[in-house]
């Protein structure tokens, strides 16, 4: 049975990478826990999806933080808000959490502005004392290079610190960019890296560091690719679209080859993410009530599954647990 990993937490229900979101998704039973990290000006880890906060706290509602709203450009894509990195932690701390896609999850958006932000201490903490594991994802590091943070280190400093450096049986950490996996390999680093695989496009270090010549994530999944990445990474984790592998009309018939040769060159495989609202089913598996109601996600689940996975990502932990989970004694 495939590791269990609460996305974020369980954002599911509660805002994502909030306190109470993280506990509830250890109260549900799962395997791991999944912060995204990024740094804040005074090179805090902070646990935000994005560097872009502008959607997912009350830093918009707040008129000591209207200056710091500004421009920039992140893995080639100019966004307009506001940025951890131009806050020091004393500051992010007293932000509060929202819900990121209040439309379609209205129930987790009632919670919103009860939550302070959180580190990824706070985390490695609650992880610690609720007896799971951590799947930490490291945001942006080329983006954050050039402004002065090396991810690598920041990430190896605090884990160390922690005591969790060497937890190789309950520490996992993923990047869509190989060379900041590649330097924290090359810091001592002894627990198990992951590379993300996104279904369109080219990790952003390689094509600021090759340009046009940069390997695309299509061709990581080759069986070249597969070879330079059992060399580089202890697993994959692709989009879950990719594991699906609809034909041209969108309907499944088996998992993507790629996940047995992958496993046969000794590489584990996750897949991320598993939400059950229609809006990210294919469309044969979704049902009436719109983009927020409950799909047929269980038949959609059910070939993942069948790929015999490492890992899963869920957004809501107790659906995971229940059909992912199930015969676990």
């Amino acid at each position: 049975m495939p590791l269990i990993i609460g996305h974020r937490g369980a954002p599911g229900y509660l805002p994502e990478h909030s306190r109470s979101s993280y506990q509830r998704a250890i109260s549900a039973g799962v395997d791991a826990v999944e912060p995204d990290v990024v740094p804040s000006r005074d090179g805090v880890l902070v646990v935000r999806h994005e560097n872009e906060i502008g959607t997912t706290t009350d830093v918009a509602t707040r008129p000591e933080f209207a200056d710091r709203r500004t421009s920039k450009v992140v893995d080639g894509e100019r966004l307009t808000g506001w940025f951890t990195e131009d806050f020091t932690w004393d500051e992010l701390r007293t932000l509060r959490c929202r819900e990121r896609i209040p439309a379609l999850r209205p129930d987790s958006a009632a919670h919103d502005d009860t939550e302070p932000v959180l580190r990824l201490r706070d985390v490695l903490d609650l992880a610690r004392a609720g007896g799971v594991g951590v799947v930490v994802e490291i945001k942006h590091a080329a983006s954050f290079a050039r402004l002065g943070f090396d991810m690598a280190e920041l990430v190896d400093a605090e884990l160390r610190e922690a005591g969790w450096a060497d937890a190789a049986n309950a520490l996992v950490i993923e990047s869509f960019e190989p060379l900041v996996l590649s330097r924290l390999r090359g810091r001592g680093i002894r627990v198990p890296l992951v590379q993300l695989i996104d279904s369109e496009g080219a990790a952003w270090d390689l094509r600021e560091r090759d340009g046009g010549e940069a390997a695309t994530y299509a061709s990581m999944l080759t069986p070249l690719g597969l070879d330079a990445l059992a060399a580089e990474v202890d697993g994959i984790s692709p989009a879950k679209s990719l594991v699906l592998a609809p034909d041209g009309e969108g309907r499944l018939r088996r998992p993507a080859r790629f996940v047995s040769e992958a496993r046969n060159r000794g590489l584990t495989v996750f897949t991320w993410t598993c939400r059950p609202e229609n809006v990210f089913l294919l469309p044969e598996h979704r049902l009436p009530g719109g983009d927020g109601a409950f799909g047929d996600y269980r038949r959609e689940w059910s070939v993942l599954r069948d790929a015999e996975l490492d890992g899963v990502f869920v957004d809501h932990p107790d659906l995971g647990v229940d059909f992912f989970g199930a015969g676990r004694g």
